[in-house]
């Protein structure tokens, strides 16, 4: 995490999405050394007092938060919860080598295609019988998001925060701009927001990771979450007309990003929005980390992504969500049963979000009555969602998005105009990736 004022509430780092990023397809997917296991190097406890929990909340502020869930835990249970918690990366980096081998009973990880991934593996348990008792906690998205290709259950959300178009009520007053709703729209708000001396998308690329987010966004608007899943799973062609029409959609705008972008961290594009010298950014609710004085933070706002294809709407939102799974041979099941059913109350939710007000709840149950007005917005834009999708790097395998798509999604924003032969190549590496599941 990185540090904000006390009155600045934090947002998820962005290193969270980039955790594979240069490491080869086998690396990535745990082929090295094991150096991730579980508590005490010898597999989960067979005592029924104790359910062990593998961690990648190694930062200090969500691992103080998570630890007063489980404090809670043990209070109402009599169950003790022995968490082993590794540095973020290594966990990611050493997932696969982990949960080969004799992993604790209940693991952190991310919802959508990365806990698809380890389910169809059979290296997951199905947990339907949890979601028995918590599945009215939840809207049908976070339910859908929680479920594997066989249609079990397998993984319980806790927190999430959306991606969207984030802009500054002020500037927006001071021009008499209108939140765009359509394609249309938006494009014209960028073509006037040009000629008014502003830069109409604040844009950094440095980090290869933000363009990714533009591309989901535009993907869902054009062909809708069900063609997204499939592309980002390797089913969908990437030569298919409806990715070109992506690029063509994503070309019209271009001339709008910010110049020098392959030069600029996400924070650096930020500041342009803080200074008011950007009309708008689209981004994950994070940037509001960069607004550290409260009045311009309070100043500042965001709308969904605007309609292109009116089939879909702006049903999709794309929110990133972090939550359990349960490894393959829990030792302590019944253990493991109650401390799930626990972590998808609102109770749990709540212990969470006392004391990390970065991210907003999964549970539509939860009480928001401590949320700032942008977490409540956030809040309401994720529970009223058809579909949640997550981020390229989670609906997709992360060898494939970080030797692949961050190089690629690259070249297009510096030559828009070689997309062809540019998904054509993707397509290939995506095949080769692809086959080895």
């Amino acid at each position: 995490m990185q540090p904000t004022s006390p009155t600045s509430p934090t947002f998820p780092s962005p290193a969270r999405r980039t955790l594979l990023r240069g490491i080869a397809g086998a690396a990535a997917l745990g082929a090295g050394v094991p150096l991730l296991s579980a508590c005490g190097g010898s597999g989960s406890s067979s005592d029924p007092k104790t359910v062990t929990l593998g961690s990648n909340q190694s930062d200090a502020v969500p691992k103080k938060a998570y630890g007063d869930i489980y404090t809670a835990f043990t209070q109402q249970s009599g169950i003790t919860v022995k968490v082993n918690t590794k540095d973020h990366n290594t966990f990611q980096e050493q997932i696969n080598s982990y949960l080969q081998g004799t992993p604790d009973d209940v693991f952190n990880w991310f919802a959508g295609y990365r806990m698809q991934f380890f389910a169809k593996k059979g290296l997951a348990s199905p947990i339907d019988d949890v979601w028995q008792k918590i599945a009215g906690n939840f809207p049908e998205a976070m339910r859908k998001l929680s479920k594997g290709e066989d249609g079990k259950y397998y993984f319980v959300p806790l927190t999430t925060y959306p991606w969207a178009v984030f802009y500054r009520k002020s500037v927006f007053r001071q021009h008499g701009y209108q939140v765009p709703t359509t394609w249309d729209a938006f494009v014209a708000l960028c073509k006037q927001m040009k000629k008014d001396g502003l830069v109409p998308i604040a844009f950094g690329d440095k980090d290869a990771w933000p363009a990714m987010g533009t591309f989901d966004q535009i993907n869902f608007r054009v062909n809708g979450y069900d063609f997204h899943v499939q592309l980002m799973a390797g089913k969908a062609s990437w030569t298919d007309a409806k990715v070109k029409a992506v690029f063509d959609h994503w070309s019209e705008i271009l001339p709008y990003h910010q110049d020098g972008f392959m030069g600029r961290t996400w924070q650096d594009a930020a500041q342009t929005l803080v200074a008011k010298k950007a009309g708008m950014y689209v981004l994950g609710s994070f940037v509001g980390q960069q607004f550290t004085n409260q009045a311009d933070l309070d100043d500042l706002d965001f709308f969904a992504f605007p309609e292109i294809n009116p089939a879909y709407g702006q049903e999709t939102v794309e929110a990133p969500t972090d939550g359990f799974m349960v490894s393959k041979s829990p030792k302590n099941h019944d253990g493991v049963v109650k401390l799930l059913e626990f972590l998808g109350t609102p109770a749990a939710e709540e212990i969470y979000l006392k004391g990390d007000p970065s991210v907003v709840a999964a549970s539509t149950n939860a009480s928001t009555a401590s949320y700032t007005p942008l977490q409540k917005k956030a809040f309401e834009m994720i529970s009223g969602a058809k579909s949640l999708t997550q981020f390229m790097d989670r609906d997709s395998r992360p060898d494939f998005t970080s030797t692949v798509m961050q190089p690629g999604l690259q070249k297009f924003l510096q030559n828009p105009k070689g997309v062809d032969g540019l998904l054509s190549s993707i397509e290939r590496q995506k095949k080769t990736i692809f086959a080895s599941e």
